[in-house]
């Protein structure tokens, strides 16, 4: 059984911060649960360009809001606490928040811990070789 706090992991290797977002990452790879759990804010004013070419994610907002806007065909839908949203085909996306956004964040495959977004918006493949 693991059991975390999320205080406890705000001043650890597990909070992880870049332009726009900071994460704090529950749940890693190293873990083995086959899955990452992060509770990820989204800063007010934040246009977030992303591709995961090599993860699929689930979101679900707890609170705050913005918009999601699908890249291929351009509908864009309202975010607000109490929407999910599931990116289940590497779906180029542009996330933007109104307000702080805080998300609960599923990925598969796992992260490893220190993964920030490249030029293309994607996280790494994983090269840890486990």
């Amino acid at each position: 059984m693991i059991i975390r706090k999320l205080a406890d992991a705000i001043d650890t290797k597990r909070l992880v911060r870049s332009e726009g977002w900071e994460s704090i990452r529950l749940l890693l790879k190293e873990d083995g649960m086959g899955f990452s759990f992060h509770i990820t804010t989204i800063f007010a004013g934040a246009h977030l360009p992303m591709h995961y070419q090599h993860h699929l994610e689930s979101v679900f907002c707890l609170s705050g809001d913005g918009e999601i806007e699908d890249r291929e065909s351009g509908a864009i839908h309202p975010i607000e606490a109490g929407t999910l949203y599931a990116l289940d085909q590497h779906d180029k996306h542009t996330l933007r928040a109104n307000t702080d956004m805080v998300m609960a964040c599923v990925f598969n495959p796992p992260v490893t811990g220190q993964e920030v977004h490249d030029a293309s918006g994607a996280y790494p493949a994983d090269s840890s070789g486990e």
